[in-house]
């Protein structure tokens, strides 16, 4: 049997051992772990990398956003990224306002698994909101002010911990996901100005007394979309009195046409009459031959 071998620190009742000696006698086992404390988590690295790849930065903004600074963009609590928010290590939040950002939005960001405030709103950012962007421990997400377009996916629903959704002034379409109503931490929804259409989701109009409900301003702009807390919709079916005015002015014409039909027949009755009253006359004034 080989002898271990032990590390020689010596020190005093009053004296505490060097960082360096305790380092020297670590086991490699001690070293990766500092090393994983040290080092940024690889998903934060695809998450940023592939954002980074789906954007066009016009302004230039994004100066220091590298693939090098990629690989460790927070120094603790402490963010090397330009918008980028970290804690304990990890980016936790994305804040890109109107920052003139082009492109599309990365499914890939789904790799920030601590992201906790997703930010892109007023920048020119085209496309549609990725299937895949979920994002388990996110609470903001705000894509308003762009230029996105297709449908609201159902899949938000799963991001349990959403507080504010905010997707207004885009150029979105389809249905409102019945889904979003399972969201009981939601406590702002905003779609306003896009080209929705169907019916308001009562678990988002007309929620229980527990949660938060959604006045008329998180809808409006957008024309096909109908139901309450919206007006009744002018051009979406027709409410009574229109089908009673509809019913009456239907019947009145209906009279009128009847009554000057019977006015034609009856005059061109007297005519007729008057007609054959004139042959008798004339018949009678002729002479027999």
């Amino acid at each position: 049997m080989g002898s271990s071998k032990i590390c020689p620190i010596i020190f005093t009742k009053h004296q505490k051992p060097k960082l360096s000696s305790l380092l020297t006698c670590a086991p490699p086992l001690l070293f990766f772990l500092i090393l994983q404390l040290v080092a940024s988590d690889p998903s934060d690295e695809r998450c940023l990398t592939q954002f980074s790849q789906s954007i066009q930065d016009p302004l230039n903004k994004l100066v220091n956003w590298t693939t090098t600074q990629f690989v460790n963009p927070c120094n603790g609590s402490d963010s090397l990224l330009i918008g980028a928010t970290c804690n304990n290590g990890r980016i936790y939040k994305l804040s890109l306002s109107n920052f003139g950002l082009k492109g599309t939005i990365s499914p890939f960001l789904n790799n920030c698994t601590n992201l906790q405030t997703l930010d892109l709103s007023s920048n020119s950012l085209t496309g549609s909101i990725p299937l895949e962007l979920y994002l388990a421990n996110i609470a903001v997400l705000n894509l308003s002010g762009n230029k996105l377009s297709g449908s609201i996916p159902p899949q938000l629903a799963l991001c349990a911990y959403l507080n504010v959704i905010d997707l207004h002034n885009n150029q979105l379409t389809g249905l409102i996901p019945q889904q979003l109503g399972l969201l009981v931490r939601l406590s702002s929804f905003d779609v306003s100005n896009n080209k929705l259409s169907g019916p308001i989701p009562a678990s988002l109009g007309n929620r229980n007394s527990n949660m938060v409900r959604f006045n008329s301003s998180s809808f409006e702009g957008n024309k096909e979309l109908y139901g309450y807390p919206l007006p009744p919709l002018k051009n979406k079916g027709l409410s009574v009195l229109t089908i009673v005015g509809i019913g009456l002015g239907s019947g009145l014409m209906s009279l009128v046409l009847s009554f000057t039909a019977v006015c034609v027949w009856l005059k061109v009755t007297e005519h007729r009459r008057a007609a054959a009253n004139d042959e008798g006359k004339i018949a009678q004034l002729m002479p027999d031959y």
